[in-house]
This record gives C-alpha cells, sequence and structure tokens, in this order.
C-alpha cells in the first residue's frame, strides 16, 4: 500500500508539522486560484493540531473549512464535531475562515446529507487538503465496520456527496463525506498518535479486506498517496 510515514518525536511536534504543512498546502492554493478548501476530522487526537493551525498566517478569509464527518446532533452538543472545531480552530488567524458545517437542522438526517451535498465545498472539485482519523477498529470519517451504507460510502464510481452511516460502533447516526469525495485531495492526511494506532495501522497494512477495516480503502486506492503523521 502507497503511502509516506512521517513520525514525530511527540504530539507536540507532530500538531506544529502537520499545522505547517496544512498551512503552506493552503496558502500556495490560494496563490494558484485564489481560495482554499480544507477538511477536517474530529475526535480527541486533532485538539493540538487545530490549536497551532489557527495560529498560522495566510489569507484565511479564501479558506473554507469543512468536516470530514459529523454526528447528527446540533452544534452545541458536547459530541459535535462543529463544536470542537468552533473551540480549537475557528479562532485567532483562522477565525477568519468561513466554516461549512455538514449538519443541518432538516427533519431527517436523510434530508440534512441532501442539503449538506449542495453547499460542502468540495463537491464539484476535490479538496486543497483533507485530514482524517482513524479508529480502533480501522474506521476512518465515518466509514465503519458494519456500517448500514459502507459499500456505498467506498464505491469512487458514485459521485462525491454527504451521505448517512449507520453502525454498532458509530453511536449517533453520521453524516460523512464519501470516499470519492476524499480520495483524491491536493494533500490527504491520515493523523494518529500512539503505540495502539500504530498497530492498528499495521494490521490495516497487513490485509486486504476493507469491509472489515475501512481505513484499507484509503491506503490502497485514494488517487492521492496520503501521508500518515504519527507520533507515539
Amino acid at each position: 500500500m502507497a503511502h509516506q510515514m512521517r513520525t514525530f518525536e511527540n504530539g507536540t511536534a507532530l500538531a506544529a508539522g502537520l499545522a505547517d504543512a496544512v498551512a503552506s498546502a493552503l496558502a500556495t492554493a490560494i496563490a494558484r486560484g485564489g481560495e482554499a478548501t480544507l477538511a477536517v476530522s474530529g475526535g480527541s487526537t486533532p485538539k493540538a493540531f487545530f490549536e497551532a493551525l489557527s495560529t498560522r498566517r495566510l489569507d484565511w478569509t479564501k479558506v473554507k473549512v469543512t468536516l470530514v464527518d459529523e454526528r447528527f446532533v446540533p452544534e452545541d452538543n458536547p459530541r459535535s464535531n462543529h463544536l470542537l472545531v468552533k473551540t480549537h480552530l475557528l479562532k485567532n488567524e483562522a477565525a477568519a475562515a468561513e466554516f461549512v458545517p455538514l449538519y443541518r437542522p432538516e427533519a431527517t438526517i436523510e434530508d440534512a446529507a441532501k442539503t449538506a451535498s449542495g453547499i460542502v465545498p468540495g463537491m464539484s472539485r476535490p479538496f486543497e487538503v483533507a485530514i482524517l482519523g482513524m479508529g480502533t477498529d480501522g474506521h476512518t470519517a465515518s466509514f465503519f465496520p458494519g456500517g448500514d451504507h459502507l459499500a456505498a460510502a467506498l464505491d469512487l464510481t458514485l459521485p462525491r456527496r454527504v451521505m448517512t452511516m449507520e453502525a454498532p460502533g458509530a453511536g449517533e447516526a453520521r453524516l460523512t463525506l464519501t470516499f470519492s469525495a476524499l480520495h483524491d485531495a491536493g494533500l490527504l492526511v491520515v493523523h494518529i498518535e500512539g503505540a495502539e494506532k500504530k498497530a492498528v495501522l499495521e494490521k490495516a497494512l497487513a490485509g486486504t479486506d476493507e469491509q472489515d477495516m475501512p481505513i484499507r480503502a484509503v491506503l490502497e486506492r485514494a488517487q492521492t498517496t496520503p501521508d500518515i503523521y504519527w507520533a507515539p
């Protein structure tokens, strides 16, 4: 499986290195085309990275930020990825960025997915930057083992969009960008930390079953060679 492994001494160094790489990619995109798009993931792992990225100087007014995936919960819910990004990224220099959430207060999650698909950046062209995480079950984005729409989410022949996902390990119902919307990002990063996540990554690299460990789809079939950022 093709990938670039980037190892850092600790989480602080990783956060700074990843923030520098992302800021550079966004600045290059702005200089080239006048705007840039960034898709980020939730969870506890990216907090330090968000804090570091928020201080990087670039023309954030020309950056649109969205989420790779989201729980179907309002912004003020403690488990909302929107709240996480608002708290840790959309401040300092990055307060000037435009944030486009996946959650929409629609009657159903299917309606929310349809609405988000029409307005989220990256549906018509590749993201400049997409940052993925990985769970200990081998999921990434909301591509969960046993997910009710997992096969469709991983199908690169289907249109770029936001879709729904429910799975035993997901907790709340989820909204997620499809793999087709992520696989060709200009900079595609898998951000993991700790020995446990490294062991999961090694297991994924050793196998082939994407339904069992969906992160394998990213490692095997992404058009952009993913950079794996890891620190103990």
